[in-house]
C-alpha cells in the first residue's frame, strides 16, 4: 500500500505513521518529494486491509493499493523518474550517460590507458570486469581483487568512477569497498541471495536483464534489491536469446519504453553484449538513445585483437570517439543532454 501524506504533514505525523506501519509488521519505505512525503508499506498482502485504517491518522491524505507485483519499482509508488547519483554523475535525469571500457581488467597499464581514452571521448563512467563469468571453465576468469585495485588506480588517475561485476555473495563487501557501482550480470539476474545481499549495500547496483528474462521478472529482481533498503538500482537491457544466430543476442529496444511506462528506475543499454560484433554497436547505440535510454554501456579496448575476452565486440579508441560525436544529434533530438 502507498500512504500519501498531506503537503504540510509534520515530521511527528510522518514518524507516527511509520511507527504504526511497523507495528502492523510491514516494512516502511519513505520517499520525500518536494511537496509531500509518500510512504510505501511492503509486506504480506493478506493483511493489507488493515493498512486502510491509516487514512484516519493525522497528516494522512489517502491510502492506495499498489496493483503491480513489483511494488517499490513501480510508477504507482514513485511517479517521477529516479536519479541515481554516482559520485558527480547522475543517471536517470536529462543527461545521457555513457559508461565505457574493456570487458576484462588485464593490467594496470591497460586500465589506465582505457580510462584516459574513454574519458577524452566523453564517457562519464569506466567499466571493467575483475570477476568474469565465462561459459567455459578454461576461459580467462578475471584478476579478482588485483583487478579491483587496478580499476581503483584508473579512477585515481582519471577521476572516472567505475562499475564492475560481483558474482558471489561472499565477494559483495570486498567489491563494494572498491567499486562505485556493483553490476549484476545476466546469469545472476535471479540469484536471489545475491540480490538480497546487494539490497543492504549503500552503493548503486547495475542490474542486467537475463537472456531469457521477461520484463516482469526483470522488475521483480530489481524489487529484491529495493525491498532490502537499497533504492539505487539501474536497469540494463543487454539483449535476449531468440532463434536468431547472426548476432550474439537480440537487442530488445522495445523494453526501454515499456519499462519506463511501468517503473521509475533508469534504463541503460549494453549494445556490445547484445550484438557481439563491433560493426553494429554504433547503429544500436543510436537506436537506444532514440528509444529513450538513459545511458549506454559500451566495450572499448585499446587493442581489441589482444583482448583477453570479447575483443570481437569491443570498439577501438578512434571508433568510440567517432561514435560519441555521432550520438550528439540523437541526444539533442531526444530532448536530452550530456554528450
Amino acid at each position: 500500500m502507498i500512504i500519501v501524506m498531506r503537503s504540510h504533514a509534520s515530521e511527528t505525523e510522518i514518524k507516527e505513521v511509520i511507527k504504526k506501519i511497523e507495528k502492523m509488521h510491514y516494512k516502511p519505505h519513505v520517499i520525500k518529494g518536494i511537496e509531500r512525503t509518500v510512504i510505501g508499506a511492503i509486506g504480506d498482502e493478506r493483511g493489507k486491509e488493515r493498512l486502510q485504517s491509516l487514512e484516519s491518522m493525522p497528516g494522512v491524505e489517502k491510502v492506495m493499493p499498489i496493483l503491480q507485483p513489483y511494488k517499490l519499482a513501480s510508477r504507482e509508488f514513485k511517479p517521477e523518474n529516479s536519479k541515481i547519483k554516482v559520485r558527480n554523475v547522475s543517471i536517470g535525469g536529462k543527461e545521457v550517460v555513457v559508461i565505457a571500457g574493456p570487458c576484462s581488467v588485464e593490467s594496470k597499464e591497460q586500465m589506465i590507458e582505457s580510462a584516459r581514452i574513454v574519458k577524452k571521448a566523453g564517457a562519464k563512467i569506466l567499466r571493467g570486469g575483475a570477476f568474469k563469468p565465462r561459459t567455459s571453465p578454461y576461459s580467462f576468469q578475471g584478476l579478482e581483487e588485483e583487478g579491483l585495485k587496478m580499476l581503483a588506480l584508473a579512477r585515481e588517475k582519471t577521476g572516472l568512477p567505475f562499475v564492475t561485476e560481483v558474482m558471489d555473495t561472499v565477494d559483495v563487501d570486498m567489491v563494494a569497498d572498491y567499486a562505485d557501482i556493483l553490476q549484476v550480470g545476466a546469469r545472476n539476474i535471479q540469484n536471489f541471495s545475491l540480490l538480497k545481499k546487494l539490497g543492504k549495500v549503500k552503493k548503486p547496483i547495475l542490474l542486467k536483464r537475463g537472456m531469457m528474462t521477461t520484463l516482469i521478472e526483470f522488475l521483480m529482481s530489481a524489487e529484491y534489491i529495493l525491498s532490502e533498503g537499497n533504492p539505487n538500482v539501474i536497469l540494463c537491457e543487454r539483449g535476449i536469446r531468440t532463434f536468431e544466430t547472426e548476432t550474439r543476442n537480440t537487442l530488445d529496444l522495445s523494453a526501454i519504453p515499456v519499462i519506463k511506462s511501468k517503473s521509475h528506475l533508469p534504463v541503460i543499454v549494453d549494445p556490445s553484449h547484445a550484438i557481439g560484433h563491433w560493426q553494429f554497436v554504433s547503429a544500436m547505440s543510436k537506436a537506444a538513445i532514440a528509444a529513450g535510454a538513459d545511458g549506454l554501456l559500451i566495450e572499448v579496448h585499446p587493442r581489441p585483437e589482444e583482448a583477453f575476452s570479447d575483443g570481437a565486440q569491443s570498439l577501438k579508441p578512434e571508433r568510440f570517439a567517432k561514435l560519441m560525436k555521432e550520438l550528439k544529434p540523437f541526444v539533442i533530438a531526444s530532448n536530452r543532454s550530456g554528450l
